[in-house]
């Protein structure tokens, strides 16, 4: 999937593609011309792991920005800490444009309230460069729930408070704080029943559990199959991978929570140049390989300007602030 251009290099290790010492000594060269950028390589951070969906999407990106461009984009892992130590790295580099790298919902909104004493602010730290893609929750039950829509469910509910649970793979991710919306939006007693990864969909299709939420890109490959019955997507709009599929703001109006990744970098890029790399990259998330790949996986290009990254993120941030107090979640 690599391009020629897109090098990958793991953490800690030296970069031996004659860049010196890659994106540390590249932050440390003197600015150029804002109008030229890129004229020599740019360092990108990934901060999760290789081979996962954020890291295969970021690997697209950086290979389409290296066709536009003419330049290596080098993605460098640096992991750890919910994707938080990558994003530290980010914000403590020099503000030249030449090492940009991954935000998104769990960096930039949900972090601050789990992570104690988090070495970097969200707000005064970064510069939104622009968006990357976005991919809705889907709420599944499983098939002998006596519910097909989102207001059947809620009148079960409703019927019988507490009795059913939903689950999630994990604290603090998108789709449980997609589940404590949910509860709250509709004054719901809805018991979360947390799990360790991917073992939450086997215990929906078995039965053990009635409700659960995950991403799209493994919710709906479930439900295609028929092993699980989907009721509805996160988004204010319906995807257009299942159109038929309506939203949960159908019925919940306002209800919006996705998971999303941004291209951001230090504080303090020049304007200029900002502009001149979200354009680039709203050129790359048009490309049709690029396109087509992300929805494969459940996810929509998402061509963000910097103006509207930063006023999207400060609104994700006033209106998940309470949910995630009330979810309890904590980092570790």
């Amino acid at each position: 999937m690599s391009h020629p251009l897109v090098r990958a290099v793991a953490r800690r290790q030296t970069l031996a593609l004659g860049i010196g010492t890659g994106i540390a000594g590249a932050a440390r060269r003197p600015a150029i011309a804002q109008a030229e950028w890129p004229a020599r390589t740019v360092g990108y951070i990934e901060p999760y792991a290789p081979g996962g969906g954020t890291d295969t999407a970021s690997r697209l990106w950086c290979t389409a920005m290296a066709d536009l461009t003419g330049q290596t984009f080098v993605v460098e892992n640096r992991t750890g800490g919910g994707g938080t130590i990558g994003n530290s790295a980010i914000a403590r580099s020099a503000p030249d444009g030449y090492t940009i790298g991954l935000g998104g919902i769990g960096t930039h909104v949900i972090a601050p309230h789990v992570v104690p004493n988090l070495s970097y602010d969200p707000a005064r730290d970064f510069t939104m460069i622009g968006g990357q893609w976005r991919q809705p929750v889907v709420l599944l039950v499983n098939n002998d729930i006596p519910a097909h829509s989102v207001a059947e469910l809620l009148a079960l509910l409703r019927r019988d408070p507490g009795r059913l649970q939903y689950a999630t793979g994990g604290i603090g991710n998108t789709p449980h704080l997609a589940g404590e919306l949910f509860r709250t939006r509709a004054g719901l007693e809805l018991p979360h029943v947390p799990y360790r990864g991917p073992e939450v969909m086997v215990d929906l299709m078995a039965g053990r559990i009635p409700i659960a939420w995950g991403l799209f890109s493994t919710g709906m490959a479930l439900a295609r199959e028929g092993k699980v019955r989907a009721l509805g997507v996160s988004s204010l709009e319906r995807h257009s991978a299942a159109p038929d599929l309506p939203a949960i703001a159908e019925t919940l109006p306002g209800f919006d929570l996705v998971s999303w990744a941004c291209i951001v970098g230090p504080a303090g890029i020049p304007p200029a140049m900002v502009a001149r790399i979200s354009e680039y990259s709203a050129r790359a998330l048009r490309q049709p390989t690029l396109v087509q790949r992300y929805m494969q996986d459940g996810s929509t290009p998402w061509p963000a300007t910097p103006a509207e990254l930063s006023a999207y993120r400060a609104q994700q941030a006033e209106l998940l602030a309470p949910v995630i107090r009330a979810s309890g979640a904590r980092a570790g």
